[in-house]
């Protein structure tokens, strides 16, 4: 290897691994909106958000202004089974585009969860039992979430009740028995189980369910049972800095060789993976060190971004749940059954939402039968069969990497690839038999629901 070639994967050493999560909002000029109490419109109180997340996830979640928060020696622990993971350069790919552009992946499913998920469910997990519950509650869609959490509190020894949206019980009965494997107790959602669920299939009888029915149906377990508290895979303040592990490894790695890079990519669900790749990168634009082109990228089907509002919002579909300013379709839209479970939620994390809102990131929205291309073009050049969320930056990376071609330019592409798609194969098998669709909702539909949202005046 010559002294200045990069290598196909690029690894940060043990000891390298961060020691501190970033608080991305610490740089921030304008802070995210803070939650609402529903009942009041007023901001939620530490004491109110106690009684249904963790009380040290509270206090993170609320500071907006301490950098950086030192990660506990357990979970660095419990980190190094699985961290640091590569930052590979796609030479495979770029040479099947026959781009200039330079392309990298930060890899995120070298472990049994296959996804990026594990980062905040060890710390969500830890807190709880730190605290002395019996368990804790969630939802899940694709299921890495849900698998992730098992895993978990198999290795703490806590109760894991999760609430997996129907569609995706139905698709990835794999997923599920990953789940039960490791000691979960797993019930689709909407399900009879609850009252907010049975109220839901009473107004959306035959629902495949969605993300926000299974929040609702999650916290509604977790008040009811005594040392029970909730946890979220996603969107929330604290989730978003667990994640930046993810940033802080891929910019150290990259940091080795003198590589910055020009574009950064994320597919974008409910904001954990983007936040937390983009998050150093984000931190160094938003202080005026360094310019970098930030693209989210979300499924056409479930487009809260490109064609939603920046309202306050519930974040789940029963509205028990606090109210969240954000990029939302309304928490009663419920999104087609496309095959990226993990970006089937309504609304958006409210940090992401502020800084597209203010200017400092893009976001476009892609089609499913185009997603599942470029996976396929993606595994069969690199050799890693892609989760369907993660194709969606696959998509992005490839079409801006033949923009570099059609120009000469030699850019510098850095994508997050979160996670693989090994139990996504239904999905495969509908992309591979010609019979997957595109299921895009009308202006219709979504001004429907977004004239449902809270009528909040802040």
């Amino acid at each position: 290897m010559a002294k200045n070639e990069i290598p196909y994967k690029i690894y940060l050493n043990e000891n390298e691994i961060p020691k501190q999560w970033y608080n991305l909002r610490a740089d921030m000029k304008n802070k995210p909106a803070p939650l609402l109490n529903p009942g009041t419109l007023e901001p939620m109180k530490a004491e109110e958000l106690e009684a249904v997340f963790c009380k040290e996830l509270v206090q993170q979640e609320l500071d907006n202004e301490t950098k950086f928060f030192d990660i506990p020696q357990e979970i660095q622990d419990f980190y190094k089974m699985y961290r640091p993971s590569p930052t590979v350069r796609a030479y495979c790919l770029e040479k099947a585009l026959g781009s200039p552009a330079h392309i990298y992946y930060k890899f995120e499913g070298n472990n049994t969860s296959g996804s990026h998920k594990l980062n905040s469910a060890i710390a969500q997990a830890y807190y709880a039992k730190k605290q002395g519950l019996k368990g804790v509650t969630t939802e899940t869609g694709a299921g890495q979430w849900g698998t992730a959490l098992s895993m978990s509190c198999a290795y703490l020894g806590l109760d894991c009740r999760v609430y997996m949206v129907k569609i995706s019980y139905e698709q990835k009965p794999g997923r599920k028995e990953v789940m039960r494997t490791y000691g979960a107790n797993v019930t689709p959602s909407p399900s009879d189980t609850t009252n907010v669920g049975r109220a839901i299939l009473e107004k959306f009888p035959g629902t495949n369910g969605s993300l926000g029915c299974a929040i609702s149906e999650a916290v509604e377990y977790a008040v009811s049972h005594e040392g029970y508290r909730y946890v979220l895979g996603s969107v929330l303040n604290q989730v978003l800095l667990h994640q930046s592990v993810i940033g802080l490894e891929a910019k150290a790695a990259l940091d080795k060789y003198g590589v910055k890079p020009d574009i950064i990519i994320g597919c974008a669900g409910g904001g954990s993976n983007l936040g937390g790749l983009i998050a150093p990168f984000m931190g160094e634009k938003l202080r005026g060190e360094n310019d970098y082109r930030i693209i989210a990228v979300e499924p056409a089907s479930c487009p809260s971004f490109t064609r939603g509002e920046y309202r306050y919002d519930f974040c789940d579909t029963g509205a028990v749940c606090p109210l969240a300013k954000m990029y939302t379709l309304g928490s009663q839209f419920i999104p087609s059954p496309n095959h990226a479970g993990g970006l089937r939620f309504h609304g958006m994390s409210s940090i992401l939402s502020q800084l597209y809102h203010d200017g400092y990131m893009e976001a476009r929205s892609v089609e499913q039968s185009k997603v599942f291309e470029a996976a396929e073009f993606f595994a069969k050049t690199e050799g890693l069969l892609p989760a369907p969320e993660s194709s969606h930056a696959i998509r992005a990376a490839i079409d801006e990497a033949l923009k570099c071609k059609e120009t000469g330019e030699e850019k510098n592409i850095l994508f997050g690839l979160t996670g693989t798609g090994y139990f996504d194969l239904s999905a495969y098998k509908s992309f591979n038999d010609g019979v997957m669709t595109d299921s895009i909702p009308t202006d219709e539909d979504i001004a429907a629901s977004l004239a449902k949202l809270p009528k909040v005046d802040k």
